[in-house]
């Protein structure tokens, strides 16, 4: 059995840094083990503007622990009144790297989002052109769809439509969690990639609810059937090149998800690389790790692998996580799996 793993530092191509004390509270923990990390835009307000996005870049670089190497890629939310000239100048800086659809109302923050997708066909024109790929919440919001749903109609009503229109816009579809989500994937051609979270790895619905609601299990998507959760390990583990790791990593403190309304977001930033590498060795795919967590991301984004390493060992016994992190926001729960996990990333 394998003891001692070393990979290309890794990446994460999906991830929630918030602002302010949340900001300098979970950064830490991303920073750690993470040489990149794509910068989701749903902030209060947006960051709608290249100069907002390189206002929240210096407010994440000044946040970071002394010495850290740790590089912010910056998105974009789109909306309707989005300039196309003002994205295309953003990329041209080398500031922004991808722009990020949500379905109006779709998840935290989200209520600023895309309704008509008519009125966004200028900045995608805009994108496709330039090669500036759009990340994805794929989910419609229509009340009609019931929520285990709402993956697989968004790709039948709204993203195959938009790639048949615009078959040149590269398209990252953002953890996935359904079959119909990996089979679209696998299919798209080398326009389109896919991300796979931690946490859609390790849940499935019955997590969620069985002997009580379990409030920090709770996500958007939202997890689903084990059949889907059985088809996205298969994904991840398969080393094909469409499939990379955004842990869709969501901090919110505990007052806001052990509530009667509470926030969707798993925080699995801490421990993220020893579950992976639990994960994949369950299933027998250690040597598919590098390629789903440091070498799928950087070839779809066209960006050089990291030239430093990361190192997990495997021990004997169970190994621990803070249970969670305090903030001067509040606490916000760290991610526990369920299960037994062998392996620590080692300096």
């Amino acid at each position: 059995m394998t003891q001692d793993l070393t990979l290309i530092r890794p990446d994460d191509w999906h991830l929630h840094l918030r602002d302010g004390a949340m900001l300098q509270g979970v950064l830490p923990e991303t920073a750690r083990h993470f040489a990149r990390a794509i910068i989701m835009p749903n902030l209060v307000p947006p960051v709608v503007t290249g100069a907002q996005a390189a206002a929240y870049r210096d407010r994440i670089l000044a946040a970071l622990p002394e010495g850290s190497a740790f590089q912010p890629l910056m998105t974009l939310y789109l909306t309707e009144s989005t300039d196309p000239e003002d994205v295309a100048a953003a990329h041209a800086s080398g500031l922004v790297k991808a722009v990020k659809l949500y379905p109006a109302g779709a998840t935290t923050n989200s209520h600023g989002g895309v309704r008509d997708m008519d009125k966004v066909m200028p900045v995608l024109e805009k994108m496709a052109e330039i090669g500036l790929p759009l990340c994805v919440h794929g989910e419609v919001t229509t009340p009609e769809v019931d929520i285990f749903d709402r993956e697989a109609v968004f790709i039948d009503t709204v993203l195959a439509p938009l790639r048949r229109r615009l078959p040149e816009l590269r398209v990252v579809m953002e953890h996935i969690t359904t079959e119909e989500g990996v089979a679209y994937a696998r299919e798209g051609g080398d326009t389109l990639g896919a991300t796979i979270t931690t946490h859609h790895l390790i849940l499935n619905r019955n997590h969620l609810l069985v002997g009580g609601i379990r409030p920090h299990y709770y996500c958007l998507p939202v997890a689903k059937r084990e059949r889907h959760r059985l088809a996205l390990r298969a994904a991840a583990t398969s080393g094909t090149g469409r499939f990379f790791l955004g842990t869709d990593s969501a901090p919110h403190v505990d007052a806001a998800k052990e509530t009667g309304c509470g926030c969707a977001g798993c925080f699995t930033a801490t421990n993220t690389m020893p579950l992976l590498a639990q994960v994949f060795e369950d299933d027998g795919k250690l040597h598919a790790l590098e390629a789903f967590t440091s070498l799928n991301g950087p070839a779809f984004y066209g960006l050089p692998v990291n030239d430093t390493k990361l190192r997990l060992v495997r021990h004997d016994t169970p190994q621990t996580w803070p249970e969670k992190i305090y903030t001067e926001a509040g606490p916000v729960t760290v991610f526990n799996p369920g299960f037994p996990v062998h392996w620590a990333v080692e300096a």
